[in-house]
């Protein structure tokens, strides 16, 4: 069934509207009690020019629609939280130059974009678990990884560890952390895992089945399917601070060797 979050009236008889796709298992109705059933939930388009996680959610929908027996508690899928900016392809939401992972948790008191943000978080409130799935830039392809704070650490990883993702990384918190959708969800007590792959503007399908398998396999995990998936691959754990770092460069530049990449990463003289 689909729900609607939020619904904005716009000039010249248009709206903004968030939408969710809810899936439910065999036999259950919108006006059934769903009080004990566990919750999953996964978003995606926060930047509209973010679409690997489009594909995720059309395939895990396909396939959960497919085996409604298998399904043993509520998916819920929400493919574009900033419509604006996927039905335009920009990063912001088009006519604010706003990045909307930065104004989470929102404000009911607040601005359109603040009041959606403040909407978004209560209906996502409350789910065993959150997949907030993004992409990388035009400029850069990144293998699937999930992305988790350190103040978090503990109780995320060993979720993570069944996505099937190449790579975790727990980093050190930043100031600017605190306004993504993820903290806001963690720090209420709704465990969100951010995954990063592929590039933006693109759907990269090998990363998009393998995200997909993962999605499964966590479900699993957590009682909410009881079909076949495969197994995860283990996945590299980055936990000690700088380990992994960001290397931004003015000028573009070719390192010839790739044991002065490792050294540079590592910071081994």
């Amino acid at each position: 069934m689909i729900q609607t979050v939020v619904s904005f009236d716009f000039p010249v008889e248009e709206k903004f509207q968030i939408k969710k796709h809810r899936i439910l298992p065999a036999g259950y109705t919108e006006e059934s009690d769903l009080s004990g059933l566990p919750r999953f939930s996964i978003v995606t388009g926060t930047h509209g020019d973010e679409l690997e996680g489009q594909y995720v959610c059309y395939e895990v929908s396909r396939r959960l629609m497919a085996h409604p027996e298998q399904l043993q508690g509520i998916v819920d899928i929400y493919p574009a939280l900033n419509p604006l900016g996927i039905d335009s392809i920009e990063r912001g939401i088009p006519g604010f130059d706003l990045d909307m992972n930065r104004i989470f948790p929102g404000s009911e008191s607040g601005s359109m974009a603040e009041l959606a943000a403040a909407k978004i978080v209560q209906d996502l409130a409350g789910s065993d678990m959150v997949i907030d799935i993004h992409a990388s830039n035009l400029y850069l392809t990144e293998i699937p990884q999930v992305r988790i704070s350190e103040v978090f650490e503990e109780k995320l990883v060993p979720y993570a560890q069944h996505l099937n993702v190449d790579f975790i990384w727990v980093h050190s918190a930043a100031t600017v952390l605190e306004a993504t959708l993820a903290h806001s969800l963690n720090s209420i007590g709704t465990p969100t895992l951010v995954v990063e792959m592929g590039v933006g503007l693109r759907l990269t399908q090998a990363y998009g089945a393998q995200l997909t398998e993962g999605m499964f396999s966590l479900m699993k995990h957590m009682g909410v399917w009881t079909g076949d998936c495969e197994a995860p691959r283990i996945p590299l754990i980055s936990g000690k601070e700088n380990e992994v770092e960001f290397l931004n460069a003015p000028v573009s530049a070719f390192l010839s060797s790739g044991w002065n990449i490792i050294r540079l990463l590592t910071k081994e003289k």
